[in-house]
């Protein structure tokens, strides 16, 4: 990986990659991409990239001389990635994690650096809200860019906007799938990405558009509320599970990862992990809080009459085989055509 722009190829931009409180998930989600790749996806958006902490040769006195450079604004930052929560504990010295080889802590750099980007990425939902690392008492005092979970604000405060008049993007999920990131980083790259293409969490539109629910295998079963018991169950994991698909935007069930996998294509129920407190829900994630026998999660811009009057329509109508199936760990009974006569 380059360590600094070639002043010989005009029109290409610069990206920094900087990682904090995470797991590095989105990362290793990243270096799955497909069609194409993540290296040919920079190189066909005419982007260098100066350091990422898993890609670049680079290390030490190198690597901090390149942050120091673009700090002062001796070298342009086209665009900074932050992978991980900010940590800004403890007391808000942010000294539980320090930039190493300087007596700075990272939550410094990262805002000076955001103030210099002319676009400035949060990668998975740990950079956007604060995520898995913001979970529980949160001793760290982990939050986001520009949230602290839903409230506005977080390192960078929630009037801040990058160079280009953009607010910070939020590539949530946990971890994101590496199309989300590669389809924006194009529409920067291409000069497309405005306002109006994200969502009301700053989130990019391409893959918040949708719902998980949209292309899921266990539709059908949805349809006549046929409901999973157990995990290992095929049927429909709302009633019962947990599963927040009908609330969660994203698209993982539409152009899953790897070209087939998906949390539910997987047997877990979605857990809505592009959503900001995703990681506090306040119940156990395989299980669904019901008051009454109904649901407390019910599917987005749905009213709740409308839903427990087709859900009950619904159950009175399923097809016996969708029963049979529901509550099996394999499809038992299969579809049968009636105007074929034995």
């Amino acid at each position: 990986m380059k360590t600094k722009t070639d002043p010989g190829r005009s029109g290409r931009l610069s990206l920094l990659w900087l990682q904090s409180g995470g797991c590095g998930g989105c990362t290793l989600s990243l270096l799955g991409a497909e069609g194409p790749d993540l290296l040919t996806t920079f190189e066909a958006a005419g982007i260098d990239v100066l350091w990422h902490p898993s890609l670049s040769e680079a290390s030490g006195g190198e690597t901090l001389e390149l942050l120091r450079r673009l700090r002062e604004g001796e070298e342009t930052l086209d665009i900074l990635c932050l992978e991980g929560s900010v940590m800004r504990g403890p007391n808000g010295t942010g000294r539980f994690h320090m930039m190493s080889g300087s007596d700075e802590p990272m939550m410094s750099w990262l805002d000076a650096l955001a103030r210099r980007a002319n676009y400035v990425v949060a990668v998975g939902s740990c950079a956007a809200f604060g995520g898995i690392t913001a979970g529980g008492s949160n001793e760290v005092e982990a939050c986001g860019l520009a949230y602290d979970g839903r409230d506005a604000g977080g390192l960078l405060g929630a009037d801040f906007r990058a160079a280009s008049g953009l607010p910070v993007i939020n590539i949530a999920g946990c971890p994101i799938h590496p199309d989300w990131f590669t389809e924006a980083l194009l529409q920067i790259a291409a000069g497309r990405l405005n306002r109006d293409d994200l969502d009301e969490w700053e989130r990019p539109l391409a893959y918040t558009m949708h719902l998980v629910h949209h292309g899921c295998s266990r539709n059908e079963f949805y349809e006549f509320k046929a409901s999973a018991e157990k995990l290992c169950d095929q049927g429909c994991m709302m009633e019962n599970l947990g599963c927040k698909g009908t609330q969660a935007r994203a698209d993982c069930n539409i152009r899953p990862w790897n070209g087939h996998g998906s949390c539910i294509e997987g047997g877990y129920p979605c857990i809505n992990c592009t959503a900001p407190k995703f990681e506090e829900p306040g119940h156990v994630f395989t299980e669904t809080p019901k008051i009454s026998g109904i649901p407390i999660g019910l599917p987005t811009d749905m009213p709740k009459a409308w839903f427990v009057a087709l859900a009950a329509l619904s159950k009175s109508a399923t097809p016996a085989r969708l029963k049979d199936n529901a509550t099996t760990a394999q499809l038992k009974t299969p579809p049968t055509d009636r105007l074929k006569r034995r």
